[in-house]
């Protein structure tokens, strides 16, 4: 949800969108549908047909990871992702103060950032926006185990 809100927040009076986890993103070379936690597009949002629950260009993907999830969502999942031509940058956030930001490079590599202090700021160039960690992670609270 602070994902979300926080681009939601930088994208009024912009031709952008962000979703939080109702939309359906189609991932046409796998023929797999998913539900990321947040999808952001900047311009025209493409859909697979009039229904407008099916996205088919998204610019940033953002995953909240759990214990259960995170092999997924940093393996499997993002190979899946990798495929979608419009896709720029890959956000993904563990059980802890963390977050790994993935960018798409002209050559096709994706270029890792993390940041792990709540001070950090990750700068989201695909859609223009700021995500500081102090936002991501406000009032979450974290378990004791592990």
């Amino acid at each position: 949800m602070n994902a979300g809100a926080s681009l939601h927040a930088q994208f009024r009076r912009r031709a952008c969108q962000a979703d939080s986890n109702d939309m359906r993103l189609s991932i046409q070379s796998a023929g797999l549908y998913t539900y990321p936690d947040v999808i952001a597009v900047c311009g025209e949002q493409r859909f697979l047909d009039d229904q407008v629950d099916t996205l088919l260009n998204p610019s940033l993907i953002v995953e909240v990871l759990s214990p259960s999830t995170e092999a997924y969502d940093r393996g499997r999942k993002f190979e899946h992702y990798k495929t979608i031509e419009p896709l720029r940058e890959y956000l993904i956030t563990p059980d802890r103060i963390r977050a790994d930001l993935f960018v798409r490079q002209d050559d096709g590599r994706w270029l890792l950032t993390s940041a792990d202090r709540l001070e950090d700021t990750l700068s989201i160039e695909s859609v223009q926006a700021q995500l500081s960690l102090a936002d991501l992670y406000e009032k979450v609270e974290f378990s004791q185990a592990g």
